[in-house]
């Protein structure tokens, strides 16, 4: 017992390691600085954010035990439910929802989704849900694949890049994660005025804080999550808030992605 006790505080005294996907806006120096500043103090120790290009990877190292907790997108946490532990979902305009958006060039004559047919559509990464399950999903219910509607398609591996392609023209439609779209409208408009809206998604479960369950006896992952929720209690926190356009975390239950849930179904069954 004394063994398993000396084991426990030694893995609780190290690096806490934290991972973020595309779905954060991590290429922002300064809010990655403030978000590592907030966490090393909230949780009592040292803190290392790790980034790597797919979601893939970041969920791997999650569900091995390799990181501690990770902010994730909803269709990996769905995918791997039995061995994630919900953290905390972030609060966006009031609620902890988001959209999923497909866009087109701003002087596209597109209104309807149908009008992308035969385009070079660029998605985000083949594990998100906004920039790919949903449109995905929208195409199954439909009895539709992306490569039968679509001339090509190919992962920008980057919500900001699926904006950029379509705003440059390399992609004449994409489908991108309404938050990071609608943040960008006021950090980025000359690009964001490149592009217009032709479809809006249902309100779906924003991607989540998740931990692995097999580290749920780790003391860090209770003042992780505490540190979240009282984001907005201090001025460091707050700044954090701030660059991220959120109005603060929330503890949810995990039906609240039972929707994304629905469209791996609904792919799952159209083959």
């Amino acid at each position: 017992m004394a063994m398993m006790v000396s084991t426990r505080s030694n893995a609780e005294n190290s690096v806490f390691k934290f991972g973020l996907t595309p779905v954060f806006l991590s290429n922002d120096l300064e809010l990655l600085g403030h978000l590592r500043i907030y966490l090393a103090s909230s949780i009592g120790g040292p803190v290392e954010l790790i980034t790597r290009r797919t979601y893939q990877e970041i969920t791997a190292l999650l569900v091995s035990g390799q990181i501690q907790s990770a902010w994730i997108c909803g269709y990996p946490y769905v995918q791997f439910q039995s061995e994630l532990d919900l953290v905390a979902t972030p609060v966006w305009q009031g609620k902890p929802l988001y959209q999923s958006y497909l866009i087109a060039a701003a002087d596209r004559d597109a209104d309807r989704w149908q009008d992308l047919r035969g385009d070079v559509h660029a998605f985000s990464d083949p594990d998100s849900n906004s920039g790919f399950l949903v449109t995905r999903a929208l195409l199954a219910e439909n009895k539709l694949l992306p490569g039968a509607f679509f001339s090509r398609s190919f992962f920008t591996y980057g919500h900001r890049n699926v904006i950029r392609a379509v705003s440059s023209g390399l992609a004449q439609s994409g489908s991108v994660d309404g938050y990071v779209y609608e943040v960008m409208r006021e950090t980025e408009p000359a690009l964001i005025n490149q592009t217009r809206i032709v479809r809006k998604s249902e309100w779906l479960g924003f991607p989540p804080v998740a931990s692995p369950k097999s580290l749920a006896h780790d003391l860090r992952i209770g003042a992780l999550q505490q540190a979240l929720i009282s984001m907005g209690d201090s001025p460091e926190g707050r700044k954090v808030l701030d660059l991220l356009r959120l109005d603060g975390f929330l503890v949810t239950d995990p039906s609240l992605f039972d929707t994304i849930a629905a469209e791996v179904e609904i792919v799952r069954q159209f083959g």
